[in-house]
C-alpha cells in the first residue's frame, strides 16, 4: 500500500467518523462513592436502624462503618452542638429525644454524616457537532444520598436520611462558529 492510498484511506475513515454521530466516540466518566448500589439500598439501611435499640453489631450487618465507607465524617459531641444548637430559635423541646439524648451524653456522644453518590456523566448527541465544538450535550445522571447516625456508648439514638434518588441533569452548549468561536477574543489585540 503506497502512501497516497494511506492518506485516502485516513481520510475516507475520518470523514466516516464525523458524518456517522457516533456517539460511543464520546467521552464519560463515572463517580461512584458509595458501597451501597441504588438510593433505595442505602435509605433501607438507615430505616433499618431503631433509635435506642440498634448498636454497633448492626451498623455493621447492614455495612455501615465510618472506616471502611468512604466519605464518612465522624463527628464529635461539639460538631453536634453546632450542627443541633445553632441559633437562639430553636428551643431544645424542639428537638428529636434522641438528639438530646446525644446532647446530654456529653463525651459519649458521637455521630456519623455519610454521604455517597453513583453519578454517570456523559457526552450525548452527534459526535461530529461535538468534535468540532458546534455543540455538545452533557447528561448527568445517578443518585446521591446522605445520612447522619448519632451514637451514646455504640447505641444509635437518632438517624436521618435525605439525596436525591434520581439525578437527571442535562447540558446544552451550542456554539454558532463551531471551533473558531474560542479564537474571536485572541485575535483582538490592544495597541498602546
Amino acid at each position: 500500500m503506497n502512501q497516497t492510498n494511506l492518506i485516502h484511506g485516513g481520510c475516507m475513515l475520518l470523514l466516516a467518523l464525523l458524518t456517522t454521530g457516533c456517539s460511543s466516540l464520546l467521552p464519560s466518566a463515572h463517580s461512584d462513592s458509595s458501597p451501597f448500589k441504588s438510593f433505595d439500598e442505602a435509605r433501607n439501611a438507615i430505616d433499618a436502624l431503631v433509635p435506642m435499640k440498634s448498636d454497633s453489631a448492626t451498623l455493621t450487618r447492614l455495612g455501615i462503618d465510618p472506616v471502611q465507607q468512604p466519605n464518612t465524617v465522624i463527628l464529635t459531641q461539639a460538631d453536634i452542638v453546632r450542627r443541633f444548637l445553632p441559633s437562639s430559635l430553636l428551643k431544645r423541646e424542639d428537638l428529636d429525644p434522641g438528639v438530646l439524648v446525644c446532647l446530654e451524653a456529653r463525651d459519649a456522644c458521637r455521630g456519623w454524616e455519610i454521604t455517597g453518590a453513583r453519578i454517570l456523566k456523559a457526552r450525548t448527541g452527534n459526535f461530529a457537532a461535538d468534535f468540532t465544538n458546534f455543540s455538545r450535550r452533557s447528561e448527568t445522571t445517578g443518585w446521591r444520598f446522605n445520612a447522619l447516625i448519632l451514637l451514646v456508648n455504640d447505641v444509635v439514638v437518632y438517624r436521618a436520611w435525605g439525596g436525591q434518588p434520581n439525578v437527571n441533569e442535562i447540558e446544552l452548549n451550542t456554539n454558532p462558529l463551531g471551533p473558531l468561536q474560542e479564537i474571536g477574543p485572541a485575535v483582538v489585540t490592544s495597541s498602546h
